[in-house]
């Protein structure tokens, strides 16, 4: 345990915030402490500003993004240009989120966190309580505190004691709240990390899996002489989430095992949330995979990854001269699909943004399955050799699923890169989304009998015992551009959707998930959907003797 500890090191202050300060103080956050509201729900807000929304200096548009308010000018920038304002105005770094009054560094693209402000931010909370709140508060805090303290001094209550304000800044009644939702603190641009293991925790048979304690920490540890694995870790984050606590939980310990199987992906740099998705599989695979079932592939393996996610992916290749068809099959943990746009006119894909309240109905997630499982030519340089022709000819490519899995992760691919022009851009165009979704057109059945005009009746393939009907139960969102962007995790439980923003959870519209710019979206199979609303509950879930509901041909 000491050689991991001495390994594992926390982030290193922000160089700009220690420059504010050293020039200004806490001048500038006792300023803004007037205009700090809270409301009812426990969060605090920035309302300057009564009967106007504000607006970006640089693009003058009100962004349903985030926006931030310099603490030196007071200017306003959005997530795309709040870097740019730090560069123009020599020492304009440190700003605050207005949403949330959370610290932000323009120049270094990420929330940092003072122990000063956040003290602001609490007395000012402390503030807007009820007169018998807040006397209840000080009175409670008198008789734990060795020093009796007055109401203007609560603002030099230390860490410990501040561990009671952050509850009463949730201390909206969440009685009724299904278990298991509770905030991930962000441990530096780790807002990726924290939107996948929302969608994790709440995946039906993956969370009955850990919480029913099927992978023994102590027996892995000791056949391991590798102290650090992600499936541990995993379940440590599962038993801290269901364990009926509410105050945010900060996933440090499972970011050290995840840097130790990914290393190239070892920093506080932001991170793809869909390759974090593929490594935190993999890495739950190699513990859980290798070492029990080592002579099974990954389309066979037991592991609790794949039996959850993996599906099976097939391949026909069509010789477009005799008509000889090759078929091959793949495992795969999600299906990874390209947006439609062949509806979209000239002026939509220069803009790249079509609103969802235009209604055109020309981008749509069944849009992107029907152009997945659509036949493609390959091109000339892609001939590939005909085992009839026994020489390389033209031939068609179609996609189909010929296995199902459990939990469904499609992932939308927003994030464009032309090897050729050496560019990067984002793909902001609105997805249009069901909330239950049917996948038997996409099915190997349903594909092949259409290639061939339905003659076909008897097929290898037909599993009509295993379901196709999916529910949606989690949506990753993606806000802001390529490089410097925000990701928030809208989760469904008992028909209700919550917002996960790190270690905010509120409760949303499906309106606003529906107009949310998906960037994976989770479906679990319509029985085990149900089956776990069914199970969730206020109180901390027992262990369970079976984690998953039998379905043929599933598991």
């Amino acid at each position: 345990m000491a050689t991991r500890n001495s390994v594992f090191t926390n982030p290193k202050p922000c160089k700009h915030l220690a420059d504010y300060k050293l020039r200004h103080g806490l001048s500038g956050y006792k300023s803004l402490q007037k205009w700090l509201k809270t409301f009812p729900n426990g969060k605090t807000s920035i309302k300057m500003w009564e009967k106007k929304m504000p607006k970006c200096s640089f693009c003058s548009g009100i962004r349903q993004g985030r926006l931030f308010l310099c603490l030196i000018c007071s200017s306003v920038s959005c997530s795309d240009h709040a870097l740019l304002h730090g560069q123009s105005e020599n020492g304009h770094d440190i700003a605050v989120d207005i949403e949330r009054s959370e610290l932000y560094c323009c120049s270094c693209s990420d929330q940092v966190y003072d122990l000063d402000f956040d003290k602001v931010v609490v007395a000012r909370n402390i503030m807007d309580m009820p007169s018998k709140t807040r006397d209840s508060v000080v009175d409670d805090l008198m008789r734990r505190s060795s020093k009796r303290r007055r109401l203007n001094s609560v603002v030099d209550l230390d860490l410990k004691r501040s561990k009671f304000f952050v509850w009463m800044r949730n201390r909206r009644e969440k009685s009724c709240y299904p278990l298991g939702l509770r905030g991930l603190n962000n441990l530096g641009s780790t807002c990726f990390m924290n939107s996948i293991l929302q969608a994790l925790l709440h995946a039906p048979p993956f969370r009955n899996y850990f919480l029913s304690e099927r992978h023994d920490r102590e027996t892995c540890r000791k056949k391991s002489s590798d102290q650090s694995c992600v499936a541990c870790d995993t379940g440590v984050i599962f038993s801290a989430v269901y364990s009926g606590d509410r105050a945010p939980y900060s996933p440090a310990q499972f970011l050290y095992s995840w840097w130790q199987h990914s290393a190239n992906l070892a920093s506080y740099e932001q991170q793809d949330a869909h390759e974090f998705f593929i490594s935190v599989l993999d890495g739950i695979h190699e513990r859980e995979g290798k070492e029990r079932y080592p002579n099974k592939d990954n389309g066979d393996c037991q592991c609790i990854a794949h039996r959850v996610f993996s599906g099976m992916l097939r391949s026909d290749l069509t010789c477009t001269t005799c008509g000889f068809t090759s078929t091959t099959y793949d495992p795969c943990v999600d299906i990874s699909l390209n947006m439609d746009t062949s509806n979209f006119s000239s002026v939509d894909v220069a803009n790249k943004s079509v609103r969802p309240n235009e209604d055109t109905g020309r981008s749509t997630l069944l849009a992107c399955l029907d152009l997945f499982t659509r036949p493609e030519r390959l091109g000339s340089d892609q001939k590939l050799y005909c085992q009839n022709c026994q020489e390389k000819r033209d031939s068609l490519k179609q996609m189909s699923i010929k296995r199902l899995p459990l939990v469904l992760s499609l992932h939308i691919k927003r994030f464009e890169h032309s090897s050729l022009r050496r560019t990067s851009r984002k793909i902001d165009w609105h997805l249009k989304f069901p909330f239950s979704l049917d996948m038997t057109p996409y099915l190997s059945p349903s594909i092949v009998r259409n290639r061939f005009g339905n003659r076909i009746f008897g097929f290898e393939s037909d599993e009509a015992d295993i379901s196709a009907e999916f529910e949606i139960f989690a949506v990753v969102t993606h806000s802001g551009m390529l490089d410097s962007g925000h990701y928030v995790t809208y989760l469904r439980l008992q028909n209700q959707w919550y917002k996960c923003d790190d270690a905010w959870i509120t409760e949303v519209d499906e309106t606003i998930v529906r107009a949310s710019q998906c960037y994976m979206i989770f479906y679990v199979q319509k029985m085990l959907y149900y089956k776990a609303n069914e199970d969730l509950s206020c109180t901390p879930m027992p262990a369970r003797r079976d984690p998953f509901v039998p379905i043929a041909g599933c598991c």
